[in-house]
């Protein structure tokens, strides 16, 4: 069970996967694979996200994965947490923006925090 005092900095993963906003969503798409990872930071002057959801958006609208940019399907302006806030609380923004993948900032993103790290975190 997560204790009330666990915070996010303790579960969170700080091997962050980054990808460039220009990039392709195929080299996206390898990266997660090659990482075992549901998402990247895009690195951009707003940093978002781009998740595996995404990947299966741009398969069912038939576009091209070597031709669609990060940029064209990630999530821009993305919700962070910061690494001192608790679990408890990350999970449950999860649970009310309907997301399952909160970048970790300090000044800079320093992690990621799963819905799959908080599940983790609760045995």
């Amino acid at each position: 069970m997560v204790s009330d005092n666990m915070t996010v900095e303790d579960v969170m993963t700080t091997d962050l996967i980054t990808v460039a906003p220009t990039a392709s969503v195929r080299v996206a798409a390898e990266m997660m694979m090659e990482a075992a990872v549901k998402a990247v930071i895009v690195t951009a002057v707003e940093p978002g996200i781009i998740t595996s959801t995404d990947l299966i958006e741009v398969v069912a609208k038939g576009l091209s994965p070597t031709s669609t940019s990060v940029e064209a399907v990630m999530t821009p302006r993305v919700e962070t947490v910061t690494p001192a806030i608790p679990v408890t609380e990350a999970a449950a923004m999860m649970e009310t923006f309907g997301i399952s993948h909160l970048p970790v900032c300090s000044d800079d993103i320093v992690g990621m925090i799963s819905a799959t790290d908080v599940t983790a975190s609760m045995g």
